[in-house]
C-alpha cells in the first residue's frame, strides 16, 4: 500500500447501480475520507438501482446522486485494494493489488425489503476493512 497517501480502495460490480455503489457510499461515509473510495461496472447500467438508493436512505446516506461509471484500467491501477462483487474476469489484475471477491447477493430487481440484508452485509464488510486499512483508528 502506499505510504505517501491515504489507501485507496475500488468497488467492482457489472452494473455499478448496487453493491459496488452501496460498499462506495458506506466506506466514504464511515472512513470519514481518510480512504479514497471508486466504484465502477464492467457493464454499467443507466441508473443506479432505485431500492439501493431507498435501502440506503433508511441509514442516512443518499446515492440518488450517483452514477454508474464503466471501469476504466486506471481505476485498477491506481487503487490499492480491488473488490469485485460478481464481476469476477472482467476486472484487470495488476501485481501487487489486493484483490477480494465479495460473494453478495444482487439487488437488481430487488425490492427493497430484500435489499436491507445485503446493505447489512455490505457494511459489515466495510466495517471490517476499514479497521484493516486504518488500524490506528479503532
Amino acid at each position: 500500500m502506499n505510504t505517501t497517501s491515504r489507501p485507496s480502495v475500488l468497488f467492482v460490480c457489472v452494473h455499478n447501480a448496487g453493491r459496488s455503489q452501496m460498499a462506495a457510499a458506506f466506506l466514504s461515509n464511515l472512513s470519514a475520507g481518510q480512504i479514497e473510495v471508486r466504484s465502477a461496472g464492467s457493464a454499467p447500467a443507466d441508473t443506479v438501482n432505485p431500492a439501493a438508493v431507498a435501502a440506503m436512505g433508511e441509514v442516512g446516506i443518499d446515492i440518488s446522486a450517483e452514477v454508474p461509471k464503466i471501469l476504466a484500467t486506471e481505476a485498477v491501477r491506481e487503487s490499492d485494494v480491488v473488490i469485485t462483487m460478481g464481476c469476477g474476469d472482467a476486472c484487470p489484475i495488476f501485481p501487487g493489488k489486493r484483490y477480494e471477491d465479495w460473494k453478495l447477493d444482487d439487488p437488481a430487481g430487488q425490492s427493497v425489503e430484500a435489499v436491507r440484508p445485503i446493505r447489512d452485509e455490505i457494511r459489515a464488510r466495510i466495517e471490517a476493512l476499514i479497521s484493516e486499512l486504518l488500524p490506528a483508528t479503532k
